[in-house]
């Protein structure tokens, strides 16, 4: 009795020691193909949004001077 809890304290020991693989970044995952969809519509909704600022600023531009 007394080797099994030296073993189970062993096996604890060595797990918390036991040191961690790093992660892999998302893109190398299996969730990667899904992101470049993701990537590409923030790229359009940012270009989107800078139009929509811009036409605005116009928009203000023209009220203000005429």
């Amino acid at each position: 009795m007394r080797y099994l809890l030296v073993l189970i304290i062993v096996l604890l020991l060595a797990l918390a020691w036991w040191p961690d693989s790093p992660l892999p970044p998302v893109e190398e995952t299996f969730i990667g193909p899904q992101l470049e969809p993701l990537n590409k519509a923030k790229s359009l909704e940012h270009d989107y949004l800078d139009g929509l600022d811009k036409k605005k600023e116009q928009m203000e531009k023209q009220a203000d001077g005429g």
